[in-house]
């Protein structure tokens, strides 16, 4: 009696390869996981298939999702947020006035971004600024942005 691979054998495969993710937390057995319930479906829908026809489909199918995965959709997941970073990274960020100071007192600064885990900030600034002018961060005092209409 000869031993022939059937697409359960390649299912039962990429599933363990796809739980084994939970306890070797690498994100790229899982990739080779998909690979197998690729090869899965082709020799269910071709029962026929060779063995070397199976290896080659799942070296070629999990190869493209690991190379998706590092080059298109991880990068798509970093975090953009300044949180948690030095004060020296956000000097020179820009940001919009929302709300202007009056005589003196604080007014309100929004970034497309948050800084420091906060997208709006209480500012200061010398020079007048009105709602919807663009300003750069020039230094931080406690809890308030100090800010210019210049980059400089």
């Amino acid at each position: 009696m000869e031993f022939a691979i059937q697409d359960w054998h390649w299912l039962v495969f990429g599933m363990l390869l796809v739980v084994a993710e939970i306890f070797i937390p690498s994100f790229t057995i899982f990739w080779f996981g998909l690979g197998a319930m690729i090869v899965a479906g082709c020799l269910w829908l071709l029962p026929e298939m060779s063995p070397s026809w199976q290896l080659f489909i799942w070296a070629v199918s999990s190869s493209v999702f690991t190379l998706l995965w590092f080059k298109y959709f991880r990068p798509l997941m970093t975090d953009r947020t300044k949180a948690g970073i030095s004060r020296e990274a956000i000097i020179g960020e820009s940001g919009q006035v929302i709300k202007s100071p009056k005589a003196g007192g604080h007014g309100t600064v929004r970034f497309s971004m948050p800084l420091l885990g906060a997208d709006e900030w209480l500012f200061r600034c010398d020079d007048p600024v009105t709602i919807g002018d663009r300003v750069f961060v020039k230094d931080i005092s406690g809890n308030t942005l100090l800010v210019s209409k210049n980059k400089d």
